[in-house]
């Protein structure tokens, strides 16, 4: 069962780089610009995203590779085309900056692919297969769930990590 979960939202600035702090309470407070300057924290291989290099992940809560609740941000480059796979858990996320085009399917269909401006919402369905592009601009997408998190591709050969 879900719970409503309020956030106050911080950010500290650290040598010119912001980074998320979360209190003892589980309070933070990012406004757009803070989002943006957040730099990611490991790879690009971390549970919750794609394995793409375009695609730089932010966890800002929790861990995506363990049992509980996280928060990620996904940064993704221009130009970017995702290609169908899926992931164990049930998500929720809204597009902060940006249009980002995504589908659900077996496969990447250009036809099947819904524009989602800034502030728009999707689910992505724990098993259910779904795929992503972006256009001329970046996009950034904020992504809830309850983890373990992990990524796994329609055809093996579509995962950038195996290349």
């Amino acid at each position: 069962m879900f719970r409503i979960l309020t956030f106050s939202l911080s950010a500290l600035l650290f040598a010119g780089t912001a980074s998320a702090q979360i209190s003892k309470n589980g309070q933070f407070r990012l406004n757009l610009h803070e989002v943006k300057a957040l730099k990611t924290g490991g790879g690009t291989n971390a549970p919750g995203s794609s394995n793409y290099s375009a695609v730089k992940e932010i966890v800002i809560m929790g861990n995506p590779s363990k049992q509980g609740m996280y928060m990620i941000l996904l940064e993704i480059e221009p130009n970017t085309k995702i290609a169908a796979h899926m992931h164990p858990d049930q998500r929720t996320a809204t597009v902060l900056s940006g249009t980002w085009h995504f589908g659900y399917g077996d496969k990447f269909d250009s036809s099947k692919l819904k524009e989602l401006p800034a502030g728009s919402i999707y689910s992505e369905v724990a098993g259910q297969n779904h795929f992503a592009m972006t256009g001329k601009e970046p996009v950034i997408v904020e992504i809830t769930g309850f983890g373990p998190s992990g990524v796994t591709y329609v055809d093996p050969k579509d995962d950038p990590s195996h290349k």
